[in-house]
């Protein structure tokens, strides 16, 4: 039988947001803060020659240059502000996350609550600028060697440096604001709306091509029916949970007994998220984004690595599956889904999975039961993020379609809708409670007695 709150959820209605005001305060402001990140992407960075930037972006949009623009929301192929994008500060937070889960002294600060969050954050922000100035640096150079710069030289190289590192970190304060007094989660907001941003003009030139009659009408109806299915395999996939059964025995509180509850641990199929895929992805388009913006000027060795594991190669694909699935697997073990303290937390609270014994055979149970379902998860996430990559090099769609801009567009989305379905629920927790005691205050004022005369 379903819980109250379970039911107020099902009859839950989209036309209680005109009357939740402070949710609709948070939309308008994350909607705002999301308009100014739009506004940054079309302000170019000083010394840029357009006229020849817009030229190689054109020939480069159906290859890694047309995959770095969805990722930006459009900044790189304009040179603006934002054309870094978030993905420095989304390294460092991986970054730091996986050295929380392997130095001792990080995993202590972790443990000390708020100020330990804090310290943590504060080493978040210096890794970005570190990767951020080594980007920047490393894009200045690139388009100084591509003769994309109307005056090369150090103070382009400067002015661009400064101009990056800002807009990004301008960037990661805009999406803790939309986290903190907006609604979703801001950073993964930004990277949301520069994918979607992209989204029509990439559809367009793909059609363009249809009706040019460089692609037949069969094969754009099977790669819109294949972007449908996809969708609905991950919303399908990340929705899929394993559940285990948790048992509580009875305890006693004074003179009362309370019977044993039960409840389920809840393991997501892929507790990882989008996690490896970034990860994955950020490590194998390093060498192709240098070659593209540094022209022919590369050496035998780049020439090589380029000849066997550019986009579309057998061993970048099969590199690239086998990444995803041991970061699937490190960052689930490492930082997700540690089980060593969910079987301590089991322990701690009186819980126990029914035929198990607590403490170390718990953690082994659960070890078996997570590693078994991520079998399946990072088969999925692999999956997921080499089909469209073999579907781009065998039929040469005009622009990138990834697996990973799938994952964190429809993930991204149901978590927004979550979190606004749960302000809604809470919104209407509060009306409920707020009618309950007007009511009772009348039934008291209705049932409380006339005083009569006093004796005297």
């Amino acid at each position: 039988m379903a819980s109250a709150a379970e039911q107020m959820a099902a009859n839950l209605s989209w036309g209680a947001l005109g009357k939740a005001v402070d949710l609709r305060h948070r939309i308008f402001f994350t909607l705002g803060l999301l308009i100014v990140y739009r506004l940054g992407t079309y302000i170019p960075v000083p010394g840029i020659d357009g006229t020849a930037l817009r030229q190689f972006m054109d020939s480069a949009a159906s290859g890694i240059g047309g995959m770095l623009n969805m990722f930006t929301g459009g900044a790189i192929s304009r040179m603006g502000i934002f054309a870094l994008g978030i993905m420095p500060y989304i390294s460092a937070s991986i970054i730091v996350q996986l050295m929380t889960a392997l130095v001792p002294q990080l995993e202590q600060l972790k443990k000390e609550g708020e100020q330990g969050r804090r310290k943590i954050n504060q080493y978040t922000r210096f890794g970005t600028v570190f990767l951020a100035t080594f980007q920047a640096y490393g894009l200045a150079v690139s388009l100084e060697a591509g003769d994309l710069v109307t005056d090369p030289g150090m103070f382009f190289r400067a002015a661009t440096v400064i101009t990056l590192v800002g807009g990004t970190m301008f960037l990661m304060w805009l999406g803790e604001q939309i986290t903190a007094r907006g609604i979703g989660n801001g950073i993964s907001l930004i990277i949301f709306v520069g994918i979607i941003a992209e989204i029509p003009a990439a559809l367009a030139r793909f059609l363009s091509q249809g009706r040019s009659g460089a692609i037949s009408p069969a094969v754009i109806i099977a790669v819109l029916l294949m972007v449908a299915a996809v969708v609905v395999f991950v919303v399908f996939m990340e929705r899929a949970l394993r559940k285990i059964h948790i048992q509580y025995p009875r305890r006693q509180v004074g003179m009362k007994v309370y019977d044993g509850g039960s409840s389920h641990l809840p393991i997501k199929v892929n507790p990882a998220g989008v996690i490896p895929a970034i990860f994955a992805s950020s490590l194998l388009l390093l060498p192709t984004t240098l070659a593209t913006f540094s022209g022919n000027q590369t050496g035998p060795v780049m020439s090589t690595i380029l000849a066997y594991f550019g986009p579309g190669q057998p061993l970048y694909l099969l590199f690239f599956a086998a990444m995803i699935i041991f970061f699937t697997f490190f960052y689930t073990f490492n930082v997700s889904f540690k089980v060593d303290d969910v079987a301590e937390n089991l322990k701690n609270q009186n819980g126990f999975v029914p035929g198990i014994r607590p403490g170390k055979r718990t953690e082994e149970y659960l070890e078996f039961v997570v590693t078994r379902v991520l079998v399946i998860g990072s088969g999925y996430l692999a999956l997921v993020a080499l089909l469209p990559e073999i579907m781009r090099s065998q039929l040469a769609i005009p622009f990138y379609f990834g697996g990973t801009s799938v994952l964190i567009v429809v993930s991204v989305t149901m978590d927004t809708i979550n979190q606004v379905q749960s302000h809604l629920l809470a919104h209407q927790y509060e009306g409920l409670i707020e009618r309950s005691q007007l009511r009772g205050r009348k039934r008291s004022g209705a049932a409380k007695p006339k005083k009569g005369p006093a004796r005297r």
